[in-house]
């Protein structure tokens, strides 16, 4: 289910695999032990107000796999900019190697 901004733009939610059709937001206030069973067993629902704004009921264990996938880096250079050793004067000359003497 892909849904579009005010400015057309698919947004984040095509990210999130709803489960079934939207909730109004008066259905799901009156059914919210059922839209509650359903996040948990179906997957994420998406309540809408007015059928325009909206806001997606997950369960917590999604919640925190996509918290946590938010605050990985997005590439390598990301990840060594964000490493606690960034900054560091790092001396990386090291001894040449002359190889080893083998007889043949």
């Amino acid at each position: 289910m892909k849904h579009q901004n005010k400015k057309g733009e698919l947004s984040k939610l095509q990210r999130i695999q709803i489960a079934g059709l939207p909730w109004q937001l008066q259905t799901a206030k009156a059914r919210f032990s059922e839209l509650f069973r359903l996040a948990r067993t179906e997957g994420p629902q998406l309540i809408m107000r007015q059928n325009k704004d909206g806001v997606v009921m997950l369960p917590v264990e999604q919640f925190d796999l996509l918290v946590s996938r938010a605050h990985q880096p997005t590439g390598l250079v990301q990840f060594f900019r964000q490493s606690p050793l960034s900054g560091l004067d790092l001396d990386f000359e090291r001894n040449k190697d002359t190889g080893r003497e083998i007889e043949l």
